[in-house]
């Protein structure tokens, strides 16, 4: 990770300072002496100080008080950027890592429509543009072929990364045949099933998935567990998330205050990618349902890009453990750069593979 740069600035940071970013934790002062003793070797005044001070000039870091008396805090720009990767930081035990334990009410009011390098936004512009000029003489037969292809891989993934068992092949089955695959429970079933609703009635409402709101991002979770015995609308209860110090909320009137936070930041970025990938990890991190949470987020992310004429993700050839990595790096880190990569990988591949519907 030495050689990853923030996707804001053309700043490298090395090694140690990547260590230094994923030892801080969110809301906490540090001195210099508290930095050093939590690096896994001792550093020279001199360079600790050379590295805090580029930290600090590149934006990671905010300095408090004067020279002597200096502390230092994460800003959420460093939290945002700070290049941790993903897989390495899970392989630390849950009960050692430095991740924060409860929700960054800061994060969403204070996020900058700035997730996405100017290299990256282009090289997405240019796939759109693509993706547009070859659907635009396509008949609607082939269209319609192509939904279909579209949200036989999406259910499929998107159910695999939630745990469920059936295949590719078996999806395709259940979807145009209706034949559920021997040997899987109903619920299974039902998860692939509930996803082709979704997809239509995001399809099918484009234009109220221009504004996101707390409201219509129930109106997806209820549709994508209907018939799996979950309870619908905001959760009124302690949720844990397994393998993570990290602790959602738990009171329903700060969960909606919390989606609603997530609703602005989407309303005020700037592109519809920046949009939908605030709204995939800000849903996934405020598990404001009892369950389902991770599927309404990759839902709504897709009822976004739909709205502004953008190809949706499938996720078909995403790594579902390098996905579920990414998503914990950012509850215990707020770190977005590896979620960021997915994203732009999906997205490239979605406008390669698929026509507009």
């Amino acid at each position: 990770m030495s050689d990853k740069n923030s996707k804001n600035q053309n700043y490298i940071l090395d090694s140690r300072q990547v260590t230094i970013l994923t030892k801080l934790q969110h809301a906490q002062e540090y001195a210099l002496s508290d930095i050093q003793a939590l690096l896994p070797e001792k550093l020279s005044s001199a360079t600790l100080r050379r590295d805090i001070s580029e930290l600090r000039d590149s934006g990671f870091l905010k300095q408090l008080g004067d020279r002597k008396s200096s502390r230092y805090i994460l800003t959420s720009f460093g939290m945002l950027h700070a290049p941790i990767d993903a897989h390495e930081y899970c392989t630390i035990d849950v009960d050692t890592r430095y991740g924060n334990t409860g929700y960054n009410f800061s994060l969403f009011p204070e996020i900058q429509d700035d997730i996405f390098s100017k290299k990256d936004r282009e090289s997405m512009d240019e796939a759109t543009h693509k993706f547009l000029r070859k659907s635009k003489d396509t008949s609607r037969t082939l269209k319609q072929k192509e939904l279909e292809r579209f949200v036989i891989e999406l259910s499929w993934k998107s159910s695999k990364i939630e745990g469920n068992t059936y295949t590719l092949l078996d999806t395709q089955r259940l979807l145009t045949e209706g034949i559920q695959a021997p040997g899987h429970s109903k619920d299974e079933a039902t998860m692939i099933l509930n996803h082709k609703k979704a997809f239509q009635y995001i399809v099918e409402n484009q234009e109220q998935f221009r504004k996101i709101s707390v409201r219509n991002i129930e109106d997806i979770h209820r549709i994508l567990v209907d018939g799996l015995g979950v309870s619908f609308g905001l959760r009124a209860k302690q949720v844990g998330v397994t393998g993570s110090c990290y602790v959602p909320l738990s009171v329903a009137s700060q969960i909606k205050e919390a989606l609603e936070d997530v609703c602005a930041a989407v309303e005020n970025a700037k592109n519809p990618y920046a949009k939908a990938l605030i709204a995939l990890i800000g849903i996934s991190y405020i598990q404001p349902f009892e369950d389902g949470n991770k599927r309404t987020a990759r839902l709504i992310t897709n009822a976004i890009l739909v709205a502004h004429d953008c190809a949706p993700l499938s996720y078909r050839n995403v790594d579902e453990v390098l996905y579920r990595e990414s998503v914990l790096v950012f509850y215990e880190k707020n770190s977005l750069i590896a979620i960021c990569d997915i994203f732009i990988r999906q997205y490239l591949f979605s406008c390669d593979q698929y026509l507009k519907f």
